[in-house]
């Protein structure tokens, strides 16, 4: 099943961590320790399937807080759509704004690994890969494909018990672009 089809299927709460774990995995973009977005993540697990915990507008609002960053004329391209996944976060969580900040989350995840991709050309053709076609798809935005696809999975597969896994998928992801951001700064120096 493609990207595009996962999201359209998914619930509330798949939609709202597939929102987030874009978000997660791009945090080395933001300068965010690891740790920035665990209550956000708690405001999911605790919710009761179609809106997140009551702590998560508050949360929201803190991570916006820690992550705030300068003015935006100093920022790539890679690090502006970052904030843009940031601050289109939905305070309220409605299937509609979930489903809204998932698929604009996707689509800023895509563009960003394929910014950040050494062997990407320019070809900004997220909309294709989302629905299925991946061939010729960069190595750094495949995976990123695999990771979008594996969380929306599952959470459609386990419901919330896929919470964790989908935690790990994204911790994992973020590893790899702190490298790639890691590499890229040296490079630059």
């Amino acid at each position: 099943m493609s990207l595009v089809e996962l999201i359209a299927q998914a619930d509330t709460r798949g939609l709202a961590v597939s929102g987030l774990a874009c978000l997660d995995r791009c945090l080395p973009l933001l300068d965010g320790d690891d740790e920035v977005l665990r209550p956000l993540w708690a405001a999911l697990a605790a919710g009761d399937g179609d809106t997140p915990a009551p702590d998560w507008a508050e949360g929201l609002e803190q991570v916006r807080g820690k992550l705030a960053g300068p003015d935006a004329a100093d920022e790539d391209e890679a690090v502006l759509l970052a904030r843009r996944m940031l601050d289109a976060a939905p305070a309220g969580c409605s299937a509609a704004e979930a489903r809204s900040w998932a698929d604009a989350c996707s689509v800023a995840s895509l563009r960003i690994h394929r910014l950040l991709d050494p062997v990407a050309g320019d070809t900004p053709d997220t909309g294709a890969e989302r629905a299925g076609a991946v061939a010729d798809v960069p190595p750094l935005v495949a995976a990123e494909l695999r990771r979008q696809t594996a969380v929306l999975e599952l959470l459609a597969g386990h419901g919330p018990a896929g919470l964790r896994g989908a935690l790990d998928v994204s911790t994992e992801g973020r590893r790899v672009l702190r490298a790639v951001v890691s590499r890229r700064a040296r490079g630059r120096t």
